[in-house]
């Protein structure tokens, strides 16, 4: 550009005259290629390409495409639309399928000859040719724009979704919307600068070249003559290019000064939307006061303008909103005395009486249990049908299953049982110690059973903490540590000498019939005294009935619970519920073996109500199962209950 200024010497106001007599070659508004059912490529009338409509970046048109060594080069339509050049055999073709695309903005453009064009984009390559030179030269300026326009697009779209502005999209577009019009004309015109430059040098070295050949003296002046045209057609372009540049240097220096002015002007009208809105609920205020009390003027005003005053100071503080209800008391009530003293309370709130000694009204009342689950008719199908397959967390679920906790808390009900680990603190064997915290691997499902609800995921960073030093002796901090997929980690100290963290990632899917849940995270448990150290890791939870049915969820698989200190063990089996089963509903069956494989304890019992332990006394070999494996067949003691379910008899 600085050359295009030196060259075109003192301004752009002497060319204006120079600008009608030379002709455009590559205008900033692109010519539409009809199509041509001659076969002699895009182009309109003898007069030239018609010209297309303002603002219009799609260039049609007809050309040459290679497509194998057999058939060669074929005739294709080809259109070059938001930096997409797409081709199809016919014009017919465009409403219905698309031979190929490729995007300009990662492409690179190539001329191989005076006809030929190659665009390359990874590893698709497009060998084409034109009719003519001309009819080429029309493309590849076509193709350089719309690359450069895509190529800004996409850095702007990168730009903005990284800026978060407060403005509203109408504030938006009438900033920003004519600037990056004018900032796009820009750069269109430095693109055709760029191609006219790379021309008009390409043009001038073919011309130099002639001027060297042997031709008759009448040849070599209008060769003469040409070159010094194209000179002048070069320095005209650079004048127009750099003048359009300080005209957009003005329009952004006044549109920033506009923005700052309209931004001033946005505050000053949020400022006074908000004084309006204390203003109109001091007014009614004012309004529910007189009401309260009308005989007394004097005084409803007086208390009317403190009771005012206090309001707007409140809501300068701290604000809080309420749902609306139908018929609710009156928001203020104001009371007077003939001594002028007032009273201002809610009418939701107690009022006591200094003379009386009594409550006016009556103290709230906090409810002894929680409301039952609101029951709504759904379509589950409809909602979930294209769903199969897919994870828990990427299904979209109803607000109808959720339970008003977070997974946090839910995570937390683990410890609901934790007596039972205080007690395993005061085993002296490692085995005894086993059967408790199996006991309390198994009693985190106790409430499971009727809990068809799932909880809200929790937000990345959400924490819950349940703080019972005092009363129970333990800590729990539970966070979501990751959103998807989703993963909490979970720390409980107990200063009665154990503590226990878990990480939990959930893995689901949905099977149509049946939701399956399989918890991917260990859990950690360690004594302080002994130093024991046990990891396991939670069952399969399946949710039944999905579609048609009433909801009930079953635990299935199996836990092995290690010592990793004195490698003891213990296998929990939990049973599949089965229609034609005869155990138990919701079975849990183990065995306690030390690290040498000696079995010391049976565990028994069911994953809802309680489990016991029995202390193996004698083992022996048994019949072989249908599976070909032997059984063993244990001789104990009678059973001792170490866990039962709170409320169960």
């Amino acid at each position: 550009m600085g050359k295009a200024a030196a060259l075109c010497g003192g301004g752009t106001r002497g060319l204006v005259s120079l600008l009608s007599a030379v002709p455009c070659l590559a205008c900033h508004e692109l010519p539409a290629m009809s199509a041509d059912p001659g076969g002699r490529g895009g182009g309109g009338p003898a007069g030239g390409p018609p010209a297309a409509p303002p603002g219009s970046d799609t260039y049609k048109g007809w050309l040459f495409k290679w497509t194998n060594y057999l058939k060669g080069y074929q005739r294709r339509w080809f259109v070059l639309s938001n930096g997409l050049l797409s081709y199809y055999r016919t014009q017919a073709e465009m409403a219905h399928t698309c031979r190929g695309t490729i995007n300009l903005s990662t492409a690179h453009i190539d001329t191989e000859d005076s006809c030929n064009i190659v665009l390359s984009n990874g590893g698709r390559t497009y060998h084409l040719k034109a009719n003519s030179e001309v009819e080429r030269q029309r493309w590849v300026t076509a193709l350089e724009l719309a690359k450069a326009k895509a190529i800004r697009m996409r850095n702007n779209q990168s730009d903005d979704s990284g800026d978060e502005e407060p403005a509203s999209q109408s504030d938006k577009s009438e900033l920003h919307g004519p600037l990056k019009t004018l900032s796009s004309k820009l750069e269109d015109l430095s693109t055709c600068n760029e191609l006219i430059a790379k021309h008009g040098a390409a043009l001038q070295r073919s011309l130099s070249e002639l001027e060297n050949l042997r031709l008759p003296a009448d040849s070599g002046e209008k060769i003469k003559a040409v070159n010094e045209r194209a000179t002048l057609f070069r320095i005209t372009s650079n004048a127009m290019i750099n003048a359009c540049r300080d005209f957009l240097d003005l329009a952004e220096s006044h549109s920033r000064k506009w923005q700052r002015l309209l931004q001033h002007e946005r505050e000053q009208r949020i400022r006074l939307e908000e004084t309006i809105e204390q203003l109109a609920k001091q007014h009614n205020s004012l309004e529910r006061a007189c009401r309260g009390a009308p005989g007394l003027a004097s005084g409803t005003a007086t208390g009317s303008v403190q009771s005012a005053k206090g309001e707007a100071s409140d809501e300068d503080e701290e604000t809080e909103y309420f749902d609306a209800m139908e018929d609710a008391p009156a928001f203020i009530t104001v009371t007077a005395d003939p001594k002028g003293n007032h009273s201002f309370c809610d009418s939701n709130q107690s009022s006591y009486n200094e003379s009386t000694g009594k409550d006016l009204l009556p103290r709230k009342r906090r409810r002894t249990r929680i409301p039952d689950k609101p029951n709504y008719s759904l379509n589950l199908w409809s909602i979930m049908k294209n769903c199969i397959g897919k994870e828990l967390s990427k299904i979209p679920m109803p607000v109808n299953f959720n339970e008003p906790l977070s997974m946090l808390q839910r995570l937390t009900e683990d410890l609901e049982y934790h007596e039972l680990l205080d007690k395993a603190v005061k085993c002296e064997s490692s085995t005894e110690q086993m059967c408790f915290v199996a006991a309390f691997s198994v009693s985190s499902y106790s409430t499971t059973v009727h809990r068809t609800a799932k909880p809200f995921n929790p937000l990345l960073g959400e924490t819950f903490e349940l703080d019972r030093l005092e009363e129970l002796g333990f800590r729990s901090l539970c966070e979501q540590v990751s959103h998807h997929p989703p993963a909490a980690a979970h720390h409980v100290y107990s200063r009665r000498g154990w503590t226990l963290w878990q990480e939990i990632t959930i893995a689901s899917k949905f099977r149509g019939k049946y939701l399956s849940i399989m918890p991917l995270g260990a859990i950690h448990l360690e004594f302080h005294s002994s130093g024991n150290h046990y990891v396991w890791r939670k069952v399969t939870s399946t949710v039944h009935n999905i579609i048609v049915g009433k909801l009930w969820i079953d635990q299935s698989g199996e836990i092995e619970i290690v010592n990793h200190k004195s490698k003891d063990k213990c296998q929990l089996k939990f049973t599949p519920y089965s229609y034609f089963s005869r155990d138990v509903p919701r079975k849990v069956t183990g065995v306690v073996s030390d690290a040498d494989g000696k079995a010391h304890y049976v565990m028994s019992g069911t994953w809802d109500e309680k489990m016991e332990c029995s202390k193996i006394i004698h083992s022996s070999h048994g019949s072989t199962s249908t599976e070909g494996k032997q059984k063993t067949v244990y001789q104990t003691l009678s059973p001792k209950v170490l866990w039962r379910k709170a409320g169960w008899l």
